[in-house]
Formats: structure tokens, sequence, C-alpha cells
């Protein structure tokens, strides 16, 4: 059995306060605060890459880096186009010439669906240890002039231990995808744009339904679940989808005020906050975005003996 044994991450240092851009997009406090709910953004240096953010992660981890057999990259915005960039990652962190790699292009959805991918790939090949990362520099790609976008998103990165020695294992999975909407967070010519309303109101019903369903199918019981971590898409959105699904909201954090949206890397930046706190025992991770894409899964702690 393989699960989620820790999680490391690197913020950009650079960070951009939204109070003081009020006048360029004629905002209020209100909006900032309760509305999009990011008050500043981590936003990369130039010379910083996927990679580098990547390698910053890891310095939190500690672990043997010699038994390393696979390692996933979650990534929409590499720093080149060929090869794929978590086997940069392999020759970076010296990771042995036996070791799996490959790149999973997907965004706020991305790092449930790539947990599952890489649970499952490790099982069916015997592997022991593997390495989860997530990096979506979107700052490369947002409009610096356009509201719906440039006061959302930011830059970090995330490393994701897997092993059999683990903290929290994934219960079931849940996935989804809606084509139809692909333009509403669409990027041409190296320019991001988005619908916010109709990205809202496809996380306040798509994704609301799709939560219910999960939990129905697989007989989850909202009040045996501690945590409800949601994709840090706005401070609005999640205060919506805690209304919608009769949630206590004190089990809906949102905690990316002082960073912002960092798309792939939202989750798991959500998790390394509960990771090692006592006194939970189920949290459901859900994420949704481009795509439009959805995924939800539930983890359990592992028991204590």
């Amino acid at each position: 059995m393989l699960g989620i044994h820790s999680i490391s991450s690197y913020k950009a240092k650079n960070t951009i306060n939204n109070y003081e851009r009020k006048d360029l997009f004629c905002i209020n406090d209100s909006f900032i605060k309760d509305k999009i709910g990011f008050e500043s953004l981590s936003i990369k240096d130039e010379n910083e890459s996927l990679v580098s953010m990547c390698l910053k992660a890891c310095e939190g981890l500690d672990i043997e880096y010699s038994k390393i057999s696979c390692l996933v990259l979650v990534s929409q915005n590499q720093d080149i186009r060929i090869p794929h960039s978590s086997a940069l990652l392999q020759k970076e962190l010296g990771l042995s010439k036996d070791c799996a790699c490959y790149d999973i292009a997907l965004a706020c959805s991305g790092y449930v669906y790539a947990l599952s991918n890489i649970i499952a790939f490790m099982s069916f090949n015997g592997l022991e240890h593997g390495l989860l990362f997530t990096c979506d520099p979107y700052s490369k790609i947002v409009d610096k002039k356009d509201k719906n976008t440039a006061l959302l998103f930011a830059d970090a990165a995330s490393v994701t231990y897997i092993s059999k020695d683990y903290k929290l294992q994934a219960l079931k999975f849940s996935f989804g995808t809606d084509g139809s909407g692909y333009e509403h967070i669409f990027c041409k010519k190296d320019v991001l744009s988005m619908n916010g309303q109709a990205v809202f109101n496809f996380a306040a019903s798509t994704v609301v339904k799709h939560i219910e369903d999960f939990l129905s199918k697989n007989d989850f019981l909202k009040d045996e679940i501690d945590l409800f971590l949601f994709h840090q898409g706005s401070k609005y959105l999640l205060d919506t989808l805690a209304k919608r699904l009769k949630l206590d909201p004190k089990k809906v954090p949102f905690l990316a005020a002082s960073y912002g949206n960092t798309v792939s890397s939202s989750l798991p930046l959500l998790l390394q906050e509960f990771i090692s706190k006592k006194g939970y025992n189920k949290i459901l991770l859900s994420g949704f975005g481009t795509g439009l894409s959805y995924a939800t899964t539930l983890l359990k702690f592992k028991e204590e003996k």
C-alpha cells in the first residue's frame, strides 16, 4: 500500500500587493479581501525556472534520493517544450537512471489526477519511493493589465513524497471533464484569458454536484470528514461551495490570501498545512479549473500504533 509520506513546497519570494493596484483595476478593499481573497501574490524572479522552483521545494524534504524510482511532474507552463521537464529534474536531483519520469499536462485538477496516477503506476510496477511535483508559473502568461487574471495567479512549486511508509492514504477517487467549456480558461499566443463568471458558475454547479455524487456513491458522510480542501480559486468561490454543500465554514479553509492562486500547487500547499497536525482523520481534496476539469479524492490518516 502506497500513500503520502510528506509534502514540501516553495513560494516565489517576490510579492505583489493587490491593495496597491486598487486604482489600476477600479476595485476596493472589500473586493480584494472578501471576493478574490488574495491580498498579495507570490511572483517568481525572471531568472527562476520551473526546474529551479521545484528544486527549492525539495529543500524541505528529508529523504534518500537514491531510493527514488518514479518522478512525476504536473505542469502546463514548462520552461521548454522538449524534452519533458521531469527528465531535467531527474538529472538535477541525481536520481538513478532506472527512475521512471513523466509529465502530466493538467492545471488546477492536476494534483488529484496525478496522485491517483503515480500511486497506480508505482503499485502496478512494484515501485516503493516516488516524487510528485507541481509547478505552474502563470506569471509568464498573465497580462498584467487584465483584471480577470492579474489579481489572482501566482507562482509556487510543491513536491509530495510517495512511499509505503505513509501518513495519508487515498481511499477513493473521482474525475470529470467538460471540454465544451475549454475556452473559459484559455491561453493563446502565450497570453492567458479567463471568463471568471463562467468558471465560477461551473464550480458552483458542476463541481458541487460532482462532490455530492462522490460522497453518495462511496457512502461517505459529510460529518465524518474533518476538512474539505478545495482548490484555492478565490475566497468567494470557497464560501459559495461551503454554502451550497451545506458544510461548516470552519471545515473549508482559505489559506492563500498571502500568496495567491498557484494552480496545480494549490492543493498540495494547502494539504501541507495539515499533514502533520493532530486531530484529523479524513480529508477531502477537490481540484477544478482549466479544461474544464475536476477531480476529487478522500484521504485518510494512517492509524498510529
